[in-house]
């Protein structure tokens, strides 16, 4: 067993932590990212394809089929917090799994465009369910001092579905040439693209059924010796013993124990779930998931090729899965709230020079170099961080049902980003619209200095005290 103490001066008194097994539910419940990143991105690699096989025209056809899957998305999000304060966290993990697994192959065997977009719609439930689920579950099992860089782990796991997605669907469309390698990929190779993921979600799908349920959400629901044995795994006697009498302090003062979500506008709590929200609106409305969606259309407009082209979106994914590694191992030395103070002023300072090479008729590498810094500091800051932050700053007993409101917040920020970057382009320039992200980051750096506390060490009860009162 691999262990270690949080404190080298005095261990009398500190638990000793089995890393290990941390680690190992911890990446279980992370693979819900990897599958949402792979899920959000393959369809990018396999639209070309699955267009032409589904004969769509107009740009009508063409932007529903790339935006179904968020109704999907925000379907998923804003039911998971509910099922899971009612069933528990590791039964919506199962059925998340199932959900990617059956979909994909639906997806990418779908006969007519109907189906197509109903399957997809199915994925994109799942991808909401996992956006709330894996980053809340390893919240809620992290010993307080590795809960940031656990969290962010599933940050990674996303960056690292986005590179495989992006690597598979260069490998099945862009490797082979020729005619019939053409014809392959129209009939065959879309369909191949989405159908990969179906290994890992049955992965997912044994991991989950193999990892113990959320020990707060058994202490909530009454269930204490249970979630004393899951902590005594994670910690030892003393520590699960410490845990669940920390937990159960801040339930006595609840008088309900089975949430609703107009609980959530309870005066002490409304103000921690628009903080939340805000959180996740500012993940989308700083402009990087434009640069991922759009990133065909913003080098093609930097005088780029197609071949150069799918060359920078794979570096676009790389450097971001460096970023990410970097925020992962900084999370818990720096703090939540320095990183995205940092992550707030350099995104926009680097929308700020993205815009002026447009301004300025600039090509080639100095639009690369911009993009690549903003994606690098996102990386670094709001990305993992964002999802750090609302998996750990609501109060135990709303904890599903908020993190479900966040992320619901998430999903119609990223669809109102998506939707609106085309309109902005044509009616205000490439220029202008880096700058609107750039003004959004600098008043999100506000926003973050007078709001958002540093949680960086404490546990969850510490931090639902600390907000709360």
């Amino acid at each position: 067993m691999i262990t270690a103490t949080i404190s080298p001066s005095d261990t009398r008194n500190q638990p000793v932590y089995n890393l290990a097994y941390v680690w190992t539910i911890s990446l279980v419940a992370a693979m819900g990212g990897l599958l949402f990143g792979y899920d959000w991105v393959v369809i990018g690699g396999a639209k070309p394809f699955f267009e032409k096989f589904f004969k769509l025209t107009g740009e009508a056809q063409s932007g529903w089929a790339n935006s179904c899957a968020l109704l999907g998305c925000l379907l998923g999000s804003i039911f998971t917090g509910g099922l899971s304060d009612k069933f528990g966290r590791k039964k919506l993990l199962i059925l998340s799994a199932l959900l990617f697994a059956v979909s994909s192959v639906l997806t990418g065997w779908a006969s007519t465009f109907t189906m197509f977009v109903v399957w997809r719609v199915l994925g994109g439930v799942a991808i909401g369910m996992a956006s709330n689920l894996s980053p809340m579950y390893i919240a809620e099992v992290a010993p307080a001092h590795l809960r940031g860089r656990l969290v962010a782990i599933n940050q990674l796991t996303i960056v690292i579905g986005i590179l495989a997605a992006q690597v598979v669907n260069w490998w099945i469309a862009v490797k082979s040439t020729g005619a019939a390698r053409a014809d392959w990929n129209i009939e065959y190779g879309w369909r191949w693209m989405f159908t990969a993921v179906t290994a890992p979600s049955l992965l997912f799908f044994v991991g989950a059924v193999l990892v113990p349920e959320s020990p707060r959400w058994l202490i909530k629901n009454g269930n204490s010796d249970l979630a004393r044995r899951v902590l005594a795994k994670i910690g030892g006697d003393a520590y699960a013993a410490a845990e669940v009498s920390d937990v159960q302090q801040t339930l006595a003062s609840e008088e309900i124990q089975r949430v609703r979500f107009s609980d959530l506008l309870e005066p002490k709590l409304k103000k921690i779930v628009l903080v939340g929200c805000a959180l996740a609106v500012l993940q989308q409305w700083s402009g990087i998931n434009s640069i991922f969606n759009y990133a065909e259309e913003i080098y093609k407009s930097a005088g780029y090729g197609i071949s150069d082209i799918m060359f920078n979106i794979v570096i676009t994914g790389t450097v971001n899965l460096l970023f990410t590694l970097i925020a992962i191992g900084t999370v818990d030395h720096f703090g939540r709230r320095g990183l995205m103070l940092i992550g707030c002023a350099s995104i926009g300072i680097s929308h700020v020079l993205l815009g002026l090479a447009y301004a300025m008729k600039m090509k080639g590498i100095a639009v690369l170099v911009f993009t690549l810094c903003s994606l690098g500091c996102y990386g670094l800051s709001l990305a993992p961080i964002v999802w750090v932050l609302i998996s750990e700053i609501f109060p135990n007993r709303i904890r599903g049902a908020a993190i479900s409101v966040a992320v619901s917040a998430l999903w119609v920020a990223c669809f109102i980003l998506t939707f609106a970057f085309p309109i902005l382009k044509g009616s205000i320039g490439m220029a202008n619209t880096f700058w609107l992200y750039a003004a959004i980051c600098f008043a999100g750096y506000v926003f973050v200095w007078k709001k958002v506390p540093e949680t960086k060490g404490k546990t969850l009860e510490q931090i639902e005290r600390e907000l709360v009162d």
